[in-house]
């Protein structure tokens, strides 16, 4: 099996890699994030300008057309710049979702706005009280007027439409496209522990447009749940991409950082330490490429998904707390960047289940393996 980059997946990562890395540091990092809107719309543009928004939308409908591969390339490149930009939230999933629920007028309309950076989506799907694997959807569709909240909708502050769960009369879940502005939407904007943004809907007979092209009922609850397996794949590849960038500083800061005259990696006990975080980081990078591959073979399975999860989960809390701790003071400093990178790690973490969740559904399918090996 080939796990090199292919000769246009170098190009798609070196590209990527020279529109963030040219923008962020970690003063203007803090500088960006500390705005009202929380990142930037010149990087915005500049990712629009470059194929990044259409990615992974078909070609006919203006995207790229690319796969799971590429989307977790450029996931890997933003994790290790630790890039605000919203492109999973804003983009990736809510557009997934558009391209398997609309009719072929509103999706060509949706993706080429999205593609172009002119439209911003958010996916509402979240509510109070419901933990993952969110399936008890409580806001309710009747006539096309929505009610009910929504919760953690990622980077909903910005989005100027919402693709929003709802469970029909007859008990089924559909999805709506709802405008920023429609009567009836209160929207409450927050931010969170490692610098993004998120928003809280209130919908009371709120107006949306039923998504019903071909994927209705049943046929939107298989979207919700295949687009998530997708999200799972790119935060994975966006830790692995945010640890392998802590694991370098830290490594950096073994090398130039001084004790009784003689650096830091001199000594055999950091030296080990550093060692195993290079372990965790390596065995997060294979379950991740691997998830990526299942993906690209067209294997949407949530088995697959948890089995990354946990792994990159316990390699990302690793990797933080050992880079934090290898640092001393200053790890926990605002502004030295490896404290931002283990707030990302934590966060990407408790994002779609944690570590304790995703190995809750792995042991309750334990009973689906002729054999289980405890490792």
């Amino acid at each position: 099996m080939e796990f090199d980059l292919s000769e246009e997946q170098v190009m798609l990562r070196d590209t990527v890699r020279d529109v963030l890395t040219s923008t962020y540091d970690v003063e203007k990092l803090r500088e960006v994030t500390d705005t009202d809107l929380g990142w930037s719309r010149e990087v915005w543009r500049s990712l629009a300008e470059i194929g990044i928004l259409g990615l992974v939308f078909d070609e006919a409908d203006g995207g790229m057309g690319a796969g799971p591969e590429e989307l977790s390339v450029v996931m890997e490149e933003l994790g290790a710049s630790l890039a605000p930009e919203p492109l999973l939230g804003s983009v990736i999933v809510p557009g997934l979702l558009v391209a398997r629920t609309a009719d072929d007028a509103t999706r060509a309309e949706i993706i080429a706005g999205l593609s172009s950076g002119e439209r911003m989506l958010a996916f509402a799907h979240t509510e109070p009280g419901d933990r993952w694997p969110h399936t008890a959807v409580a806001t309710t569709a009747a006539d096309g007027a929505l009610t009910g909240t929504k919760t953690l909708v990622d980077h909903g502050d910005c989005a100027d439409t919402f693709v929003v769960s709802a469970r029909e009369p007859d008990d089924t879940i559909a999805l709506y496209l709802i405008a920023a502005d429609a009567d009836g939407l209160t929207r409450t904007a927050y931010r969170t522990h490692d610098r993004r943004r998120g928003a809280q809907l209130e919908l009371s007979g709120t107006p949306g447009i039923r998504l019903d092209g071909g994927a209705a009922g049943a046929g939107a609850a298989q979207a919700i749940a295949d687009v998530e397996v997708a999200t799972q794949s790119a935060l994975c590849a966006e830790a692995v991409g945010a640890m392998t960038r802590a694991l370098d500083m830290t490594t950096d800061y073994l090398k130039s950082r001084k004790q009784f005259g003689v650096p830091l990696a001199t000594f055999q006990a950091l030296s080990h330490r550093a060692a195993d975080m290079f372990v965790s980081a390596e065995l997060a990078r294979s379950m991740s490429t691997y998830f990526t591959a299942s993906l690209a073979d067209g294997d949407y399975d949530p088995i697959t998904a948890s089995r990354a999860r946990l792994q990159v989960d316990r390699s990302g809390r690793h990797v933080g707390q050992e880079a934090v701790q290898m640092h001393g003071g200053i790890g926990m400093t605002a502004e030295y960047p490896v404290g931002h990178y283990v707030s990302r790690l934590t966060a990407i973490s408790h994002t779609l289940g944690d570590a304790a969740a995703h190995l809750t559904r792995l042991s309750g399918s334990v009973a689906d393996w002729e054999m289980v090996t405890v490792g």
